[in-house]
């Protein structure tokens, strides 16, 4: 199921990672999953019931920008 955020939500949202780039629903492997993607570092967070979990610990790092992901770092951080 693809994330359904307000769209004035998601402009608002970042990436809590010092860049504060902005964010993408989906993630790099499933543009239908609960998530949102880092268009800067790559990092995807969660979205539980409706609500973002923008928290680094939380995230998983694809430790590729723009959310190009090699499968060789599909492990998460």
């Amino acid at each position: 199921m693809a994330v359904t955020l307000d769209e004035q939500l998601l402009e608002i949202l970042a990436c809590p990672s010092p860049d504060h780039a902005p964010l993408r629903p989906g993630s790099p492997d499933d543009p239908q999953a609960d998530a949102l993607t880092c268009t800067s570092c790559g990092r995807v967070f969660p979205v539980r019931d409706g609500i973002p979990v923008l928290l680094l610990d939380e995230a998983v790092s694809t430790d590729a920008p723009e959310g190009e992901r090699d499968d060789a770092d599909a492990d998460g951080a």
